[in-house]
């Protein structure tokens, strides 16, 4: 991304990371999660990742191993499936995309937690009425799932929608979000 990293505010202290790619990956009760990031934020979160993920994600490039409670996202991620669940918006990022699916997952990063909005919503807060198609595409893109919060758009009418890690991850983190305070419970 350029410019900027996207940031909604600065509750995350930002730990500098080596220059290059980074990359992390954590065990929670969604399932394993890896994460990679460039100095200026993650740029990529990985659901159901394996242990060394991102050496295949990343044929070819030099990627540094960072302990997950040096990872800023992996601490966020963490915090949020353990109740706090403001801790994703301080994450800088750095996700490769087009400007609008820039604005797209800015628009989504603005949605509050247990709170919900449609596609068409979507279109029209970033000044695109007429994009919800376009919009649900550009989220369908969405290389930083949680981080990007695209489980919090659904489609008119109330369905779900698609979601990364499928329906089921999509209502558990809806219902997650509908209980503050508590930690999401690991999968049965």
């Amino acid at each position: 991304m350029q410019g900027e990293p996207m940031r909604m505010d600065s509750s995350i202290p930002v730990i500098p990371l080596p220059p290059g790619l980074s990359w992390t990956y954590i065990i929670t009760p969604i399932g394993p999660i890896g994460m990679a990031a460039t100095p200026r934020g993650v740029c990529r979160v990985e659901l159901g990742a394996g242990p060394r993920w991102a050496y295949a994600a990343y044929p070819g490039e030099r990627v540094a191993h960072v302990f997950p409670h040096a990872f800023p996202g992996g601490k966020a991620i963490v915090a949020y499936l353990n109740g706090f669940l403001d801790a994703l918006g301080g994450v800088p990022l750095d996700p490769p995309g087009t400007p609008f699916q820039l604005a797209v997952w800015q628009a989504a990063r603005r949605i509050p937690p247990g709170q919900v909005r449609t596609y068409g919503e979507l279109a029209g807060a970033i000044g695109r009425p007429r994009a919800a198609r376009a919009v649900g595409q550009a989220l369908g893109a969405n290389p930083v799932p949680l981080l990007v919060p695209c489980h919090r758009v659904v489609a008119a009418g109330g369905a779900l929608g698609g979601f990364t890690g499928g329906t089921a991850l999509k209502a558990r983190l809806l219902a997650h979000e509908a209980a503050p305070g508590r930690a999401i419970e690991r999968a049965s």
